[in-house]
């Protein structure tokens, strides 16, 4: 199960929106006979990829044990069910690590498997293979993706000048870092403050990778120039305004945006909404990076999951904050008030020190 893991971490940067899934078939001698990962949306599964490897060698499955890190699907989506292309094989077992959150799966595929004689053994390597696709299963059950701020700051926690100037805090090896973070997400997200300051390309430039992730940005007036270096990239371009004004909206789809409207109250873009909606588009992780303010409105509208902050051996002084008005009711009074977090690791990347935390109990669904 450990190489099957390590299989589906491997494939976690090409296969979003489906669930990173790593299979190692092993002989009725222990021996390792064939392996597979899911491929890019479209393409086999974990199972699928581990038989046609065994087949290659000449190994037959007869008899054998699948090891995989998710329930073996049970549906036609995309392609066809993976418990009918092992049962078709012969395989004898199946230890998987957890149930597919999918309502289309949801144990099904464990039923057909069983139905057909295949023993079935559920639990090895499930928080692991839960941790490894957790926006998933956020999508899934709670019809959402999983949000991550990432944010580069100094040792005081400031993440610019006080004149705006912010490039560079950290180091190359830091921004490489969160540009491989960049690569694994379904979608980034930022604000056109962001996009007017800075006109940043926000695409994947400084890691390899199969695929340049959507981008959302966060436009209540339509105020991203048309030709801003965003548009550059070959990637979707997502933007969500308060109020739609059809020149600006014409302008930005002829640069290849999609304008979606979803106002709030006040006069703003529902965030809690944009992200139901990026859910509907199949988004599993989204990764922000934004100001202070779009961080502020997320954390102050419980929408955070998980941070990812770099800290250079840097003191700015005065500056600009992480996030603005984190509580709806201004200043806290009260240390209590506080956004609990919970460390999940702590790294050193070149001279920065990178910590992952995470808003105590969002994963608990």
């Amino acid at each position: 199960m450990q190489l099957a893991l390590s299989l589906a971490r491997a494939a976690q940067w090409a296969v979003p929106p489906n669930p990173a899934v790593g299979c190692v078939i092993v002989g009725p001698g222990g021996e390792v006979i064939g392996v597979g990962q899911t491929q890019r949306t479209g393409g086999p599964h974990a199972e699928v990829m581990a038989l046609r490897d065994a087949a290659s060698k000449g190994r037959s499955v007869q008899g054998a044990t699948a090891y995989v890190t998710l329930e073996p699907c049970s549906h036609h989506g995309r392609t066809g069910p993976c418990s009918d292309a092992l049962i078709a094989a012969g395989v004898a077992k199946v230890v998987a690590s957890l149930a597919d959150p999918n309502p289309l799966v949801a144990g099904q595929g464990f039923a057909k498997l069983r139905a057909a004689g295949v023993d079935v053994e559920v639990g090895p390597g499930a928080a692991e293979s839960r941790e490894l696709n957790i926006g998933f299963f956020s999508r899934m059950i709670r019809k959402s993706p999983w949000v991550r701020v990432k944010v580069a700051a100094s040792l005081d926690g400031k993440t610019a000048l006080e004149n705006g100037t912010s490039q560079w805090i950290t180091s190359p090896p830091a921004r490489a870092d969160g540009h491989a973070w960049r690569a694994r997400s379904g979608a980034m997200l930022t604000g056109v403050g962001t996009v007017l300051e800075d006109d940043p390309r926000l695409d994947v430039r400084l890691v390899d990778t199969p695929r340049q992730p959507p981008l959302v940005v966060v436009d209540s007036h339509l105020q991203t120039p048309p030709n801003a270096h965003i548009f550059e990239a070959e990637r979707a371009v997502w933007i969500y305004a308060a109020a739609r004004d059809d020149a600006k909206a014409a302008a930005l789809e002829a640069s290849g945006a999609t304008v979606t409207c979803l106002p709030n109250a006040q006069g703003k873009v529902d965030l809690a909404a944009l992200l139901k909606d990026l859910s509907t588009r199949e988004i599993n992780e989204l990764h922000v990076e934004a100001g202070h303010k779009l961080n502020g409105s997320l954390i102050r509208e419980g929408l955070v999951d998980e941070f990812i902050v770099y800290l250079a051996p840097k003191f700015i002084g005065s500056g600009l904050g992480m996030a603005s008005q984190t509580h709806a009711g201004g200043p806290l009074t009260m240390l209590t008030e506080a956004l609990p977090l919970e460390f999940r690791s702590v790294k050193l990347v070149g001279p920065d020190l990178r910590i992952v935390a995470r808003v105590a109990g969002k994963d608990a669904f």
